[in-house]
């Protein structure tokens, strides 16, 4: 019990922790790179900046860390893993170092020395470093991890318990109780812990779950439905005197968001295609000489309206791999990944084909990954709702692919999926493409199924 009173003492103080947190490490990168304007590129200048353009040299690269430190996650502090943390730090530092060196060589028309960028780049990730691990210690003192009761219905649940299990630096899990006890003894049970997490049960329970606990002022993790989803990205209307929710339900997008994907699109992957040509050569010869068999091989997938059409990817398993197995997703040291096609499904390298479909007008750059049908027909068995991901075209990134990793289960990539059609913008789509490349090489987002210790219920005919 002491724990738990030691651990409300400061509970109050945990927003005004992280940002301090966040704000010491943000202004100690902007004075590593401030520094090394000051005495490397700006004395090397032919004609150099004084106090006004060396402040809005600092202010730029000020609000750049901000923005990229928010999008990427490096104010995170006390939510994300230390490498997590730092991968995200210097996935930030890296991109603005590479920005600010260009937009020297812009202004003075001449090549500088990079190795003033290195060091920064360098002495920022000793620094990030240092300061996740320190900061890391004291968040541990002060909020140690959550003492949680999970409520489940007649089934435990034993892939939630798991994830939970991953963050043991925030989350320990004490005891698992059925709702079936009955909510009044759930509730006077759960004082003795940090919080419940209220599992997939009866809604009508949940309902009157959720509000004791708020009555009570107790912690509360919620699993949501998918109707929870779909309320949520409601639009509340206060047009009477009482509020309403306005669920417009369009089949997909609107005829002007539609329109304006589409020309995002051909903008987008048209820039890419050009960009990445030099990686299709490589990527082209690697499976050349790891495999005779062609370098690209095609499938059939499920886009907007169940349509199915042609996928193209780089071949990444042997010729015929599912001539034996039939359509199997591929576990994570499946024997049939040729060695260069483990790389090229870690870092999604082999996805870069579909930069065609886009063009072709069969995916989007943003969207659900479209299913196989054979696979979708199973997994609408089981969750009929799972049409709802065709409502949208399929995309070459997505909502689900950012949020989610590689084992998510169906279920789970469905509700992300639907917060992604729900939450629908322009604004949304660009930074969904920005963050794409953060989870190119974070081997949680790439993990696969390790075999006999994963299992998606939805894939269950």
């Amino acid at each position: 019990m002491e724990e738990i009173t030691n651990n409300s003492s400061f509970e109050q103080y945990k927003r005004i922790v992280k940002f301090v947190g966040s704000a010491v490490i943000v202004l100690v990168e902007l004075a590593v790179y401030f520094y090394a304007w000051m005495n490397w590129y700006n004395t090397h200048m032919t004609i150099a900046f004084y106090r006004r353009g060396n402040w809005l040299i600092a202010g730029e690269y000020f609000v750049l860390l901000l923005f990229f430190h928010r999008m990427y996650g490096g104010l995170k502090v006390g939510i994300y893993r230390y490498w997590n943390l730092v991968y995200s730090h210097m996935i930030s530092i890296v991109g603005i170092n590479v920005f600010f060196y260009v937009q020297v060589v812009l202004f003075d028309k001449k090549m500088h020395n990079p190795t003033g960028m290195l060091v920064v780049t360098l002495v920022d990730l000793i620094l990030v470093m240092i300061w996740a691990g320190v900061f890391r210690r004291v968040y541990r003192f002060l909020f140690p991890r959550k003492r949680l009761l999970l409520v489940h219905s007649k089934m435990p649940m034993f892939q939630l318990m798991n994830r939970i299990g991953t963050r043991e630096d925030k989350y320990e899990i004490i005891k698992t109780v059925s709702i079936d006890k009955g909510i009044e003894e759930i509730v006077a049970e759960s004082k003795t812990y940090d919080g419940i997490i209220i599992g997939d049960i009866p809604a009508e329970s949940r309902n009157k779950l959720m509000k004791r606990c708020y009555a009570l002022n107790i912690r509360s993790y919620t699993v949501p439905k998918i109707s929870d989803i779909l309320l949520r990205t409601s639009i509340e209307l206060n047009i009477f005197d009482a509020p309403l929710y306005l669920s417009r339900n369009y089949d997909g997008l609107a005829w002007d968001q539609r329109c304006i994907k589409r020309l995002e699109d051909i903008v987008i992957s048209g820039l890419l295609l050009i960009v990445t040509s030099p990686l299709f050569i490589l990527i082209t010869a690697a499976i050349k000489c790891t495999d005779k068999g062609p370098a690209f091989f095609t499938q059939q997938r499920l886009t907007k309206d169940g349509k199915v059409f042609s996928i193209y990817k780089f071949r990444t398993m042997i010729v015929d791999a599912e001539k034996k197995s039939g359509p199997v997703k591929a576990e994570d040291k499946d024997p049939r990944i040729l060695p260069i096609g483990h790389f090229l499904r870690a870092t999604r390298l082999d996805e870069l084909p579909q930069l065609l479909n886009i063009l072709k007008g069969d995916m989007s750059i943003v969207g659900p990954r479209p299913e196989r049908p054979e696979l979708a027909r199973i997994i609408t068995k089981n969750i009929p709702e799972f049409e709802y991901r065709l409502k949208v075209k399929a995309g070459l990134t997505g909502y689900a692919q950012i949020y989610g990793k590689y084992c998510t289960t169906s279920y789970d990539k469905l509700k992300l999926d639907l917060t992604y059609i729900r939450n629908y913008s322009i604004f949304l789509d660009f930074k969904l493409i920005l963050m794409t490349p953060k989870i190119l090489f974070m081997k949680e987002s790439t993990e696969g199924f390790e075999e006999g210790k994963w299992e998606d219920p939805a894939l269950k005919e």
